[in-house]
């Protein structure tokens, strides 16, 4: 088997060979033997441990634990045991899937509130208090909306917050867009939009930041990274079965 050293197999993959010490020191490749002099000794096996582990992280979805899950897989790939790594990757995909799914519901509910022509009376007020228990959030939920623009709540003489039967609808589309991880931002970028356009498209207004915006997590175009998120898998189960086939 072909032998490396540091530097060697960091130029082969192109990154910074303080980029494969850190990747050791992370556990997320095998501890290399070394030489009398202490240099390290990497085999073809880093080589494509690495190579999964740069696959693995290229997809930057955090939410329910898929982060942690790419980094099992590539530990439990490291120590050599490629057939749970290529179970874990399956569930992972399975997960993402899941996700993929939740985030395109929220947009099919969003559309149906939206269309909902139904006439509003306008009877129906409720303070914060009933509002939150209405809805099933908390009242710091509610307020970290409103402070975040998605809600401009009107007010009583007293100074009280009233809802109205409007003012809930709204809250819905939030509720379920957030229960899916779509970014505030994201989501008062597609509320902003369909108040200057009620026929915009919705699915690609809250996925597609526009150029001024800053962009601070990937979750502000959730559809694009979970899809992303859902290549990268499949290559990891390509590389994983190359790896299985080749070092076992």
């Amino acid at each position: 088997m072909r032998t490396y050293k540091t530097a060697e197999i960091a130029h082969s993959i192109g990154i910074h060979p303080n980029t494969v010490r850190l990747y050791e020191e992370l556990g997320l490749i095998p501890r290399p033997e070394r030489k009398a002099n202490g240099y390290r000794v990497f085999t073809d096996f880093h080589l494509e441990q690495i190579k999964l582990a740069r696959i693995a992280l290229k997809a930057e979805v955090l939410q329910n634990g898929l982060r942690k899950q790419a980094i099992d897989i590539i530990k439990t790939s490291s120590s050599g045991n490629f057939n749970k790594a290529i179970s874990l990757t399956e569930h992972y995909l399975q997960q993402i899937k899941s996700e993929q799914k939740n985030a395109e519901e929220a947009i099919a509910i969003t559309r149906r509130l939206l269309s909902d022509n139904k006439p509003q009376t306008g009877s129906l007020t409720l303070t914060r208090k009933e509002t939150a228990a209405h809805l099933h959030i908390s009242m710091d939920t509610l307020r970290n909306w409103e402070m975040n623009g998605l809600l401009t709540v009107k007010r009583k003489q007293n100074g009280y917050r009233i809802y109205t039967e409007e003012d809930i609808r709204r809250l819905k589309i939030i509720r379920s867009l957030r229960c899916a991880n779509y970014s505030l931002s994201a989501i008062l970028r597609m509320l902003n939009a369909l108040s200057n356009d009620p026929e915009a498209d919705i699915r690609e207004i809250i996925d597609t930041p526009r150029e001024n915006d800053d962009i601070i997590s990937v979750c502000d175009k959730l559809l694009s990274s979970l899809q992303y998120a859902k290549q990268n898998a499949q290559t990891m189960l390509i590389q994983l079965e190359k790896m299985k086939g080749q070092f076992t």
